[in-house]
């Protein structure tokens, strides 16, 4: 399977924060979800991915190349969390503005996605919600018919049934197993529901990437007396958290689990509760 980007090693040092080794790799027909707290690290890793900040070391390829080669970044849509045309523009100006900037941008797909998305071709973009400018941005991004989609909290701002549409349409635009999204997004349910794979930063560091199926089949909550939990083996055992119901604690192997604690309650686990739990864990340390 071709990978449409990856990245090793990648480091970007900042005075009160940094990227340390960061490994992340998107296959051709997949979604890679990249989560993790405010300020662990995500836009800075995107930035880095396409160009926008040149990393202090570490090996990235895009489409195959290194990402300050323009014919990487050319076949990449992206979509910015807080970035928006100018208010004057309109759907209509903004189509004339991209056609002379990209010959190879397609007028006709842009229109078909507005009217997809509700958008009024005449209307300046000053008057939209910020959920209908986060639509007029993917539009625009989707128009340049790119191979790769990198998007930085692009469903932030819909409400649930905008998201479901936007959901439905990147599952569509990866279906011929050639294009891949690579998203980051706080709205972990989105995540949930379509992401192939899940990237987690944690203070600057990836933690994991691991396919999203197999982290919820080998992970899970275990709900029981403190005392029962510290008695498992270390290595079952990734974070444990107390409050006033009891404990609770995020456990690898829940098979192995069950041997040791027959009766306990494992539920399926959540990518908030996950990332509580290793909060928690920094916490302790």
């Amino acid at each position: 399977m071709e990978n449409l980007i990856e990245v090793r090693g990648l480091c970007k040092r900042y005075k009160n924060f940094g990227l340390e080794g960061v490994d992340l790799t998107l296959p051709a027909g997949q979604i890679l979800g990249l989560v993790g707290e405010n300020g662990a690290g995500k836009t800075t890793t995107l930035k880095a991915i396409l160009n926008v900040i040149r990393p202090d070391a570490g090996q990235i390829r895009l489409l195959g190349r290194p990402p300050r080669d323009p014919a990487s970044r050319r076949p990449v849509g992206v979509v910015w969390e807080d970035s928006y045309f100018h208010g004057s523009l309109s759907p209509k100006l903004i189509a004339r503005v991209m056609e002379n900037i990209r010959p190879d941008w397609d007028r006709a797909l842009f229109e078909n996605y507005c009217r997809r998305f509700g958008l009024d071709l005449e209307k300046p973009g000053k008057d939209f919600s910020r959920g209908m400018r986060m639509k007029l941005s993917l539009a625009t991004a989707l128009a340049g018919r790119p191979r790769v989609l990198v998007l930085d909290e692009a469903t932030s701002g819909l409400d649930p049934v905008v998201r479901g549409e936007i959901m439905d349409l990147f599952l569509e635009f990866i279906q011929d197993e050639e294009h891949g999204i690579l998203m980051s997004s706080h709205i972990t349910t989105d995540l949930e529901r379509v992401a192939d794979q899940i990237a987690y930063l944690h203070g600057g560091r990836l933690v994991f990437q691991a396919e999203k199926d197999v982290l919820m089949e080998q992970m899970a909550v275990l709900r029981a007396p403190a005392a029962r939990i510290a008695a498992l083996p270390k290595e079952l055992v990734v974070a444990t958290k107390r409050g006033s119901l009891g404990a609770s604690a995020l456990v690898r192997d829940p098979r192995a689990v069950r041997r040791f604690l027959p009766e306990a309650v494992l539920d399926r686990f959540s990518i908030d509760e996950m990332m509580q739990f290793y909060a928690e864990k920094e916490e302790e340390a």
